[in-house]
């Protein structure tokens, strides 16, 4: 039997400034009541002027390589799951791997939006378990506070900053990852977008005062594809895993939104109590929102050897995916 890939170490981070609702009253037409209702969130996380992607990456990866009892030097890859990089290049995973010095290890970026931390886990699982590498560092991060206009208030109450990591080996105890399923549907990649910037819209004068490059989204139609979408990913997970629904310990699930949240967990009647929330602390903060929330899940609550825990994510692209995750770690 090969080996399985493991997470052995978790860390996060957010930024120290809180942006209410109270305070996003006092910048945009709307109110803690709207806002709540409609979204579930009542804070959100912003970073420094001078706080970067890098900087928040790095804070989460320290205690995540902590967590796992390891040095730097022994990290053969680092996967950074993030659409607001530092630059287009180098790559933040490179500039991380010099922070670290973490001098072994190769390094990229990957972008998936908000399925981040999915993707990437998906990648350090197959890498661990054909054996190409040993021990892989994930990490997922976005200052969403650098895309977003908040001048607009359909987008500007919905994200926050913040960071996650893991690190992934095959080792006896830890959390195994069993399986992963990923999706993407191109043909839907005008429902959330950055609209200049790239190749196809290089940045000018003009770009800027249009407001061009602020996110995007559709939210009404986002919204639709979610649920559904989220839904078909988890399904299929469990079905790799060979795990009934009934045998769901935890579902964290990407902090986007309470009403696609609820509207899931009761498709999958999982109890309220078991569906693990950040959202309203932190709101959406993209790549690394599914893996704060796992993060708190192991250090808030009592999870036991041999239970099962969910994570699903979906964003632009459009992206999506779920992971199965086992317990083995205590008694």
């Amino acid at each position: 039997m090969g080996c399985k890939a493991k997470i052995v170490g978790l860390g996060s981070y957010l930024p120290e400034k809180v942006l209410s609702n109270q305070d996003l009253e006092k910048m945009v037409d709307t109110s803690d009541e709207w806002i709540t209702t409609r979204t579930g969130m009542k804070e959100r996380r912003i970073a420094r002027k001078d706080e970067s992607t890098s900087d928040m990456g790095y804070e989460a990866a320290l205690k995540a390589v902590e967590a796992s009892k390891i040095d730097p030097k022994e990290i053969d890859l680092i996967l950074f799951a993030t659409h607001t990089p530092d630059y287009f290049f180098p790559s933040t995973a490179c500039i991380l791997q010099g922070r670290l010095g973490a001098t072994h290890a190769a390094a990229l970026d990957v972008q998936a939006a908000c399925t981040g931390f999915i993707y990437v886990l998906s990648m350090a699982k197959a890498y661990v378990e054909t054996g190409m590498y040993k021990t892989i560092l994930v990490v997922a991060a976005d200052k969403l506070s650098s895309i977003v206009d908040y001048t607009d208030r359909n987008t500007c109450v919905l994200f926050g900053d913040g960071a996650s990591a893991c690190v992934v080996k095959d080792a006896k105890e830890g959390f195994t990852i069993e399986s992963v399923t990923l999706g993407a549907d191109g043909e839907q990649s005008e429902l959330i977008k950055l609209p200049a910037g790239g190749s196809k819209c290089p940045s000018t004068q003009e770009t800027v005062s249009q407001g061009l490059h602020y996110l995007q989204m559709e939210g009404k139609e986002v919204f639709k594809h979610a649920v559904r979408r989220m839904e078909s990913a988890v399904k299929t997970c469990l079905e790799k895993t060979g795990l009934e629904q009934q045998g769901i310990s935890w579902l964290v699930p990407h902090q986007a939104n309470i009403r696609i949240i609820e509207s899931l967990a009761k498709r999958f009647e999982v109890p309220k109590e078991r569906v693990f929330l950040t959202i309203h602390k932190y709101g959406n903060t993209s790549a690394s929102s599914v893996g704060i929330a796992f993060d708190e899940l192991i250090r808030e609550k009592d999870v036991k050897r041999g239970e099962h825990i969910v994570l699903f994510a979906f964003g632009a692209g459009l992206t999506w995916g779920a992971a199965a995750i086992t317990c083995e770690v205590g008694k």
